[in-house]
């Protein structure tokens, strides 16, 4: 079976605009487990953010808002099991989140570990970073209205290391998590389609990667709205999928 070819569509804009009306309405047919799955991670995300005020380093929200994006593929398979049950017109329950992940191939659990990998190395660099350019002055929430000039060099030159990051994470798990969440194809061949759809549709294979990084990231600074937007975002990346990669007749 990982050995057999796989075929899939090209990606487009269109395709992407479907996978997000898609993804509103699997959220607002499986609302309450939605919101409860995302809570989970809201609140980790409200713990974590206000630690980093209270520490006085108010800057580093951006960049640990933005590191979400290299292990927020790995969560998905919760949302994957839930979108299932709404398409089977199946009742849902918080329940079904669990049962995802007990049924996601193993290799899932390779990509996690190489996503969290990833997102303690840009800490890392992003608290070097930030060392060297804004120091160990306290820098609270309010002082970043407006941002001082260091603190604007600390944000662009974060972004644009965090961004060659994430677009390496996305290109390798956008498909793959899926693929290997349905056991269609291994790690290498995952990973390999994986990249193959976003770099051989790169207009909106990187379209897409912005989308899903602005909805999320800002979502993420704006923290009730975390509670919609994930949830959605991960619907629309199910039905993404599906559409690349249908299912071959029986």
């Amino acid at each position: 079976m990982q050995s057999k070819e796989i075929m899939y569509r090209r990606l487009s804009m269109a395709s992407i605009a479907r996978a997000i009306r898609q993804g509103w309405i699997v959220f607002s047919q499986s609302r309450p487990v939605s919101v409860a799955y995302a809570v989970i991670f809201a609140v980790i995300g409200l713990l974590i953010l206000t630690g980093i005020v209270l520490a006085g380093v108010a800057p580093m929200m951006l960049p640990l808002a933005g590191g979400f994006m290299l292990i927020g593929p790995v969560l998905l398979c919760g949302f994957f099991s839930i979108a299932d049950r709404v398409i089977g017109k199946l009742p849902t329950q918080f329940s079904d989140v669990l049962i995802g992940f007990s049924n996601a191939s193993r290799q899932v659990l390779v990509l996690a570990l190489v996503s969290m990998l990833l997102f303690l190395i840009w800490l890392t660099d992003a608290a070097i970073l930030y060392g060297f350019m804004v120091g160990r002055t306290p820098m609270p929430l309010l002082g970043l209205l407006p941002p001082p000039d260091n603190v604007r060099s600390f944000i662009l030159w974060s972004s644009v290391m965090g961004a060659a990051l994430a677009l390496l994470i996305f290109a390798i798990s956008a498909f793959s998590v899926p693929l290997l969440y349905y056991r269609r194809a291994g790690l290498v061949q995952a990973v390999v389609l994986s990249v193959r759809v976003v770099f051989g549709n790169f207009v909106p294979g990187i379209a897409w990667a912005l989308v899903l990084s602005a909805a999320i990231i800002g979502s993420i600074l704006l923290l009730p709205l975390f509670l919609l937007v994930f949830p959605v975002m991960a619907y629309a990346s199910h039905a993404l999928y599906h559409e690349i990669f249908p299912q071959p007749a029986a």
